[in-house]
């Protein structure tokens, strides 16, 4: 009689978990490479994939094999029927193009992943040159000095609120950058680098839908003026 109480308890218990833990209602933060339904999709599959407390134990704080441009993914339960999906991107600097994919790399240069799908807010790197690729492994470019070049621009675009489609290094050291239809031509001076960088949100805005390259080679200390050669 004792077993049989104690299986019943159980099975009462077991229903009332599976019954009112069973997901309704889903929220999803930090994805960018990845829609909110491919998230779910991915996190929600297999047994119990409607389970909010089998979720929230399988993805605490994990990693997440077999997708590429995820780290880590964690689920909180919000309500019994309710969860949280935060996603951690793998942390992507920029991405060169290599035989009809997307290479993207880290602040190393570390290649993170190749992929036929191009992901927004990463810029394209232009003007290294190396002869393989292979995940897990650093490009091998001449002279991997040029990741630190690469990460410092990144990080002053994110200070600045600009977001390059194309950085553009050339054979000389010039640099130049690509925001549509606009080139800003930036030379090759790193010491002027973030002052140029400070006047360009004000300058683009009032360039916005035309087609042309800004000529910034040299740092205008008087107030930024600086020539628009139009396209054409």
């Amino acid at each position: 009689m004792i077993a049989l109480l104690a299986l019943g308890a159980a099975l009462g218990g077991a229903m009332y978990v599976k019954t009112a833990y069973t997901i309704h209602t889903v929220y999803v933060e930090g994805n960018l490479h990845y829609t909110e339904d491919e998230i779910k999709g991915i996190v929600m599959e297999g047994f119990l994939g409607d389970n909010s407390l089998y979720l929230s134990w399988k993805y605490k704080n994990k990693g997440i094999e077999g997708i590429p441009f995820v780290d880590v993914v964690d689920v909180s339960i919000l309500a019994p029927d309710t969860i949280k999906i935060s996603v951690y991107e793998k942390a992507l600097t920029g991405y060169v193009r290599h035989l009809n994919t997307y290479v993207y790399f880290d602040k190393d240069g570390y290649v993170v992943e190749s992929s036929a799908i191009r992901t927004v807010g990463v810029p394209q790197i232009v003007g290294l040159t190396f002869g393989h690729v292979v995940v897990g492994e650093k490009l091998p470019v001449d002279d991997d000095r040029v990741f630190g070049e690469i990460l410092d621009i990144t990080r002053l675009l994110k200070k600045y609120s600009l977001i390059a489609d194309k950085i553009v290094f050339d054979m000389t050291g010039e640099l130049t950058l690509h925001f549509g239809g606009v080139k800003v031509a930036l030379g090759g001076d790193e010491i002027t680098l973030e002052d140029k960088l400070m006047l360009l949100p004000e300058l683009l805005v009032n360039l916005e839908g035309k087609k042309g390259t800004l000529q910034m080679q040299t740092y205008d200390e008087d107030g930024g003026k600086y020539v628009f050669k139009p396209e054409g």
